[in-house]
């Protein structure tokens, strides 16, 4: 069995355009004559490696705490893919896949909203991506709604590159914050060797 982490870490990921910007701050320290080392951090819930939760883009959806641990672990498949991912590219990888689909794309793989309305419609239980959003920039959040909706989590933000396409057992789970749209999360895959990846 081998556990690949694929996860980005905290305080140095840099920050999506406008959420607040991870820190850690120093309480108490040995080299300062303290009786032992001690800190306190600030993040954003969509720092670094990071689930959404329904709650993220619908008003009265679940909170990350809410969601079923389920939800969070399982078998997955990882695609490579680049640029806008559209239904139809949806509907030929299919066939191929576990019900958790990762894209590896550089960060630059991105769900239109006929992909997550495929993805939505097939039954598909999350969907992650090694870019900060599953959506462009100058989106209006339509694959994020369409997938959140059906409460399928959205985990984003992941470090895939030293990933090959395949199959894996996922783990990534979110942080018990109660009442939040998110969460960070430590996300690893494990391969086992019957898996031929």
């Amino acid at each position: 069995m081998r556990i690949i982490d694929v996860s980005r870490e905290l305080f140095s990921t840099p920050a999506y355009p406008g959420d607040p910007i991870p820190k850690r701050d120093l309480v108490r320290r040995m080299s300062m004559g303290d009786a032992c080392n001690l800190s306190g951090f600030y993040a954003g819930c969509h720092s670094a490696t990071h689930m959404d939760a329904p709650r993220h883009f619908i008003d009265d959806g679940k909170t990350i705490d809410q969601m079923d641990l389920s939800a969070f672990t399982g078998e997955c498949t990882v695609i490579e893919a680049e640029g806008i991912i559209t239904g139809a590219d949806i509907d030929a990888i299919l066939p191929e896949c576990e019900k958790m689909i990762l894209f590896k794309g550089n960060g630059q793989a991105f769900l239109s909203a006929s992909a997550a309305f495929v993805l939505a419609d097939a039954g598909v239980k999350l969907v992650g991506t090694d870019a900060q959003s599953i959506e462009m920039c100058d989106e209006e959040f339509h694959a994020h709604k369409q997938l959140l909706g059906a409460e399928i989590p959205i985990l984003e933000g992941l470090d895939l590159s030293k990933v090959q396409p395949g199959n894996y057992r996922l783990m990534a789970l979110p942080l018990f914050l109660a009442g939040a749209e998110a969460s960070p999360v430590r996300a690893v895959l494990i391969q086992d060797s019957e898996m031929g990846v």
